[in-house]
Protein backbone atom coordinates (compact mmCIF):
# COMPACT_ATOMS: atom_id res chain seq x y z
CA UNK A 1 0.00 0.00 0.00
CA UNK A 2 1.28 3.44 -0.79
CA UNK A 3 -0.10 6.73 0.43
CA UNK A 4 0.78 10.19 -0.91
CA UNK A 5 2.08 12.77 1.54
CA UNK A 6 1.27 16.46 1.06
CA UNK A 7 1.77 19.58 3.13
CA UNK A 8 1.42 23.32 2.59
CA UNK A 9 4.59 23.73 4.71
CA UNK A 10 6.71 22.68 1.72
CA UNK A 11 6.52 23.79 -1.92
CA UNK A 12 3.85 22.11 -4.00
CA UNK A 13 5.04 19.61 -6.57
CA UNK A 14 5.90 21.26 -9.90
CA UNK A 15 5.18 18.14 -11.92
CA UNK A 16 3.39 14.79 -11.82
CA UNK A 17 4.82 13.56 -8.52
CA UNK A 18 4.01 13.60 -4.80
CA UNK A 19 5.91 15.57 -2.18
CA UNK A 20 6.31 12.24 -0.46
CA UNK A 21 5.03 8.68 -0.36
CA UNK A 22 4.42 6.44 2.64
CA UNK A 23 4.87 2.77 1.83
CA UNK A 24 4.68 0.46 4.82
CA UNK A 25 7.16 1.72 7.38
CA UNK A 26 9.11 3.72 4.79
CA UNK A 27 8.68 7.38 3.84
CA UNK A 28 10.14 8.61 0.57
CA UNK A 29 10.53 12.40 0.35
CA UNK A 30 10.83 13.75 -3.18
CA UNK A 31 13.70 16.06 -3.97
CA UNK A 32 13.12 19.40 -2.28
CA UNK A 33 14.24 22.62 -3.89
CA UNK A 34 15.15 25.66 -1.77
CA UNK A 35 11.78 27.29 -2.37
CA UNK A 36 10.14 29.11 0.54
CA UNK A 37 6.57 27.75 0.51
CA UNK A 38 5.14 31.06 1.75
CA UNK A 39 6.64 33.16 -1.05
CA UNK A 40 7.25 30.69 -3.85
CA UNK A 41 10.75 32.15 -4.28
CA UNK A 42 14.17 30.81 -3.47
CA UNK A 43 15.08 31.38 0.17
CA UNK A 44 18.34 33.04 -0.84
CA UNK A 45 21.13 33.05 -3.38
CA UNK A 46 23.90 31.30 -1.43
CA UNK A 47 24.42 27.57 -1.13
CA UNK A 48 24.03 27.90 2.65
CA UNK A 49 20.64 29.63 2.39
CA UNK A 50 19.42 27.21 -0.25
CA UNK A 51 20.63 24.12 1.62
CA UNK A 52 18.88 25.29 4.80
CA UNK A 53 15.57 25.82 2.96
CA UNK A 54 15.79 22.51 1.12
CA UNK A 55 16.28 20.72 4.44
CA UNK A 56 13.44 22.67 6.06
CA UNK A 57 11.23 21.52 3.19
CA UNK A 58 12.39 17.90 3.60
CA UNK A 59 11.60 18.17 7.31
CA UNK A 60 8.10 19.53 6.61
CA UNK A 61 7.26 16.67 4.24
CA UNK A 62 8.58 14.10 6.70
CA UNK A 63 6.58 15.63 9.55
CA UNK A 64 3.43 15.47 7.42
CA UNK A 65 4.13 11.74 7.09
CA UNK A 66 4.56 11.30 10.84
CA UNK A 67 8.35 11.02 10.93
CA UNK A 68 11.23 13.43 11.46
CA UNK A 69 14.78 14.05 10.35
CA UNK A 70 15.96 11.71 13.12
CA UNK A 71 14.19 8.87 11.26
CA UNK A 72 16.05 9.52 7.99
CA UNK A 73 18.21 6.60 6.84
CA UNK A 74 19.35 7.93 3.44
CA UNK A 75 19.61 11.25 1.67
CA UNK A 76 20.72 12.28 -1.78
CA UNK A 77 22.10 15.76 -2.33
CA UNK A 78 22.17 17.14 -5.86
CA UNK A 79 24.57 20.07 -6.26
CA UNK A 80 24.87 22.44 -9.19
CA UNK A 81 28.57 22.87 -8.32
CA UNK A 82 30.64 20.38 -6.32
CA UNK A 83 32.75 23.33 -5.16
CA UNK A 84 29.77 24.07 -2.84
CA UNK A 85 30.16 20.69 -1.09
CA UNK A 86 31.95 22.02 2.02
CA UNK A 87 29.55 24.93 2.51
CA UNK A 88 26.56 22.61 2.01
CA UNK A 89 28.02 20.23 4.60
CA UNK A 90 28.26 23.07 7.12
CA UNK A 91 24.49 23.55 7.01
CA UNK A 92 23.67 19.85 6.57
CA UNK A 93 25.52 19.04 9.81
CA UNK A 94 23.19 21.39 11.72
CA UNK A 95 20.21 19.28 10.64
CA UNK A 96 21.96 15.94 11.24
CA UNK A 97 24.31 16.63 14.19
CA UNK A 98 24.76 12.96 15.15
CA UNK A 99 23.98 9.55 13.69
CA UNK A 100 23.85 11.08 10.23
CA UNK A 101 22.04 9.04 7.58
CA UNK A 102 23.76 7.38 4.66
CA UNK A 103 24.19 9.90 1.86
CA UNK A 104 25.13 10.40 -1.75
CA UNK A 105 26.14 13.80 -3.07
CA UNK A 106 26.47 14.39 -6.79
CA UNK A 107 27.05 17.32 -9.09
CA UNK A 108 24.43 17.67 -11.79
CA UNK A 109 24.34 19.69 -14.98
CA UNK A 110 21.22 21.60 -13.99
CA UNK A 111 18.46 21.60 -11.39
CA UNK A 112 14.85 22.77 -11.73
CA UNK A 113 14.52 26.56 -11.61
CA UNK A 114 18.35 26.71 -11.69
CA UNK A 115 18.59 25.93 -7.98
CA UNK A 116 22.01 25.38 -6.40
CA UNK A 117 20.84 22.31 -4.47
CA UNK A 118 18.05 19.74 -4.22
CA UNK A 119 17.77 17.17 -1.43
CA UNK A 120 15.70 13.99 -1.17
CA UNK A 121 15.36 11.60 1.76
CA UNK A 122 14.15 8.18 2.84
CA UNK A 123 12.96 7.67 6.43
CA UNK A 124 11.82 4.66 8.45
CA UNK A 125 8.90 4.81 10.89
Amino acid sequence: MKEPVATAKAPAAIGPYSQGIKAGNLVFCSGQLPVDPTTGAFAGITIEEQTRQSLLNVSAVLEAAGVSLSDVVKTTVFLKDMNDFTAMNGVYTQFFPSDAPARSAVEVARLPKDALVEIEAIAVK
